[in-house]
């Protein structure tokens, strides 16, 4: 299989986990305190990834400066662009307790929310095509971190956009899109880096690894510290642990 077609594959897979979890949230009443916790694990498990697979490896194919400079380079621009989408309404998309403003009370908002989350998935299954890329088969620990945040984000979104209004069209028409955009991102992500040195590879690395930490910290650690409070660390933490292990171990 050609490794541009492989890496569009599990990029359709992450993006696949949410939708998955965007069902779960349109079609069931999932507690909330059961979404927070699994988001505070996925968001263990994604810093773990980024430590230990992304940027350590990012760093010793392009150096220390390059890696440091890609990396402040990728929040700097997630940061940016999420405020600009969070002043259209796009903000708590990932909060499933109503916090999500509608159409009526904030025009645009739909957009800028479809937007967000679509800032929120392309830098994960970038790093997923690059991994295919460097090894010729997919880093199972970054698909695993990506798939377990997924399924929570899709699942406390849509929740929130039902409780906000929205139709079952606009919510899974959404998601469906992300999933191939994903899939694309990961795609073009092999391709056109097909060749391409070591260290321009090193650097797109920490430029996705960058956005993917901004986002952690700036959504889904909210929405899980909204229920889990005082626990939000320690299930942090278990994440954490069990993606290092999982490293460790393959």
């Amino acid at each position: 299989m050609a490794v541009w077609l492989e890496a569009g594959l599990w990029g359709l897979v992450a993006g696949a986990a949410l939708l998955l979890g965007a069902s779960l949230g349109w079609w069931l009443s999932v507690p909330p305190a059961v979404v927070a916790a699994v988001m505070a694990f996925g968001a263990g498990v994604l810093v773990s990834a980024l430590a230990f697979d992304l940027v350590d490896e990012a760093e010793r194919s392009g150096g220390l400066l390059a890696t440091s400079a890609g990396f402040l380079l990728g929040a700097c621009v997630y940061v940016a662009v999420n405020a600009m989408l969070s002043r259209r309404g796009a903000r708590h998309r990932k909060r499933s307790a109503g916090r999500q403003p509608s159409e009526h009370e904030a025009r645009g908002s739909g957009a800028a929310i479809a937007f967000g989350a679509l800032l929120d998935g392309i830098p994960e299954s970038v790093v997923l095509g690059l991994s295919v890329l460097g090894s010729g088969t997919v880093g199972i620990t970054v698909l695993a971190a990506i798939v377990v945040s997924n399924v929570p984000e899709g699942l406390s979104s849509a929740a929130g956009m039902r409780r906000a209004g929205r139709r079952a069209g606009y919510v899974f028409g959404v998601w469906t899109g992300i999933a191939l955009a994903c899939a694309a991102a990961a795609s073009l992500g092999s391709l056109l880096l097909d060749g391409a040195p070591a260290a321009t590879i090193a650097v797109i690395t920490a430029v996705a690894a960058g956005g993917i930490l901004a986002m952690v910290a700036d959504t889904m650690i909210p929405e899980a510290f909204q229920r889990t409070h005082v626990l939000t660390g320690l299930i942090t933490t278990v994440g954490f642990l069990a993606a290092f292990t999982l490293q460790r171990s393959g």
